[in-house]
């Protein structure tokens, strides 16, 4: 199979599949060096940034550049075709032996490069997926995307709440009847909430200094809840990665800032900014009332649960934060969040179109 030199790549990649990848990964094989040109025009929904970063991360054996082409797409239009070459021409000033399409205009765009024109299954047999297909639908299209798009697409919902109000009892049922769907939906995840296993290590630690150490001599300190929170993010983003187009999170790093004031007394820019990072969705909050308080021996704030409920439900909604409060019994409360992630699901991505092609 003839090799070439420098090969070029080039397309919107909005958002990046399969169909993609299989492309570049062709490409690759068949050049010494390989450039992927992402093009991206302003009325897009997805940012060029993301997507350059997201083609880094699944070929880093090729070279990912970005540009902004706002240019009118018209593959008949002698001086359309200039005005596009200009931008690509400045995003990749190297030489170009051979561009890689699998497109109509591959040959158009080859022969303005100076370069052969390489056709790879323009009739999409091996992966028959579009970006068109994939903005309509991701849920759909979802086994055709790689783990950082999905991580980018997936509708976040979290389970937060006062102590021993079912967070974990709610984001488990609620993972589980997402997976009784079965399809994509099967893979459906969900993330324990990381300060629970930051408190029992804490409980460990000092155990082995003082075998009878019990809960109620652990120490916290503002510290500690950045570090919570960022593990919690982290275990977010890994799960978001690998499961079906809805996580559900027992926490998250906007709630950790709520315990810091319920253990500080006070408020922590530091784990505020890292919730404002965040990319949930949707938040449920477990009332206290009618759920009887448990001690689990990790467990001493009782007392605290009305104000805990209400500070929730004061800087959800200071914040802006799109909230559904669940009351009743389990049941009830299991409709409820079913009826406002199923609303979520169903309100789609709105993706816009890129810019239409001249006829």
């Amino acid at each position: 199979m003839k090799r070439y030199g420098h090969g070029l790549v080039l397309g919107k990649f909005y958002p990046p599949h399969a169909g993609h990848h299989h492309l570049v990964r062709t490409a690759r094989e068949r050049c010494e060096r390989l450039t992927v040109l992402v093009c991206a025009s302003s009325v897009e929904s997805v940012p060029l940034a993301d997507r350059v970063a997201w083609m880094r991360e699944v070929h880093p054996d090729a070279l990912v550049v970005g540009a902004v082409d706002d240019v009118p797409v018209d593959l008949h239009d002698p001086d359309v075709w200039d005005a596009h070459m200009k931008i690509f021409r400045a995003a990749v000033p190297e030489p170009v032996d051979a561009v890689f399409t699998s497109e109509s205009y591959g040959e158009e765009l080859g022969r303005r490069f100076g370069a052969a024109s390489v056709l790879v299954d323009p009739e999409r047999r091996t992966h028959p997926v579009s970006g068109t297909a994939v903005r309509a639908d991701p849920a759909g299209c979802w086994d055709h995307l790689a783990a950082p798009v999905r991580a980018a697409l997936t509708r976040r919902v979290v389970v937060l709440g006062a102590e021993s109000t079912g967070t974990t009892t709610m984001a488990r049922a609620l993972a589980d009847h997402y997976r009784r769907r079965g399809g994509v939906w099967a893979r459906t995840r969900w993330v324990p909430e990381y300060g629970r296993a930051y408190s029992e290590l804490k409980l460990a630690e000092l155990r082995a200094e003082r075998p009878g150490a019990d809960w109620s001599d652990v120490a916290f300190h503002s510290a500690d809840f950045p570090v919570i929170a960022l593990r919690q993010a982290e275990l977010e983003e890994e799960a978001a990665r690998d499961g079906s187009p809805v996580l559900f999170c027992d926490t998250d790093a906007f709630a950790t800032t709520i315990w810091h004031e319920r253990y500080m007394g006070t408020s922590s820019p530091g784990t505020g900014e890292i919730a404002a990072r965040g990319r949930q969705h949707l938040w449920l909050l477990t009332d206290h009332r009618g759920v009887a308080f448990e001690d689990d021996g990790l467990r001493d704030g009782e007392h605290l649960r009305p104000w805990m409920t209400a500070r929730f439900l004061t800087q959800l909604a200071h914040t802006g934060r799109r909230t559904v409060v669940l009351t009743g019994p389990h049941e009830e409360r299991l409709a409820t969040a079913v009826a406002a992630v199923d609303a979520l699901l169903a309100e789609g991505w709105h993706l816009t179109d890129p810019l239409p092609e001249r006829r």
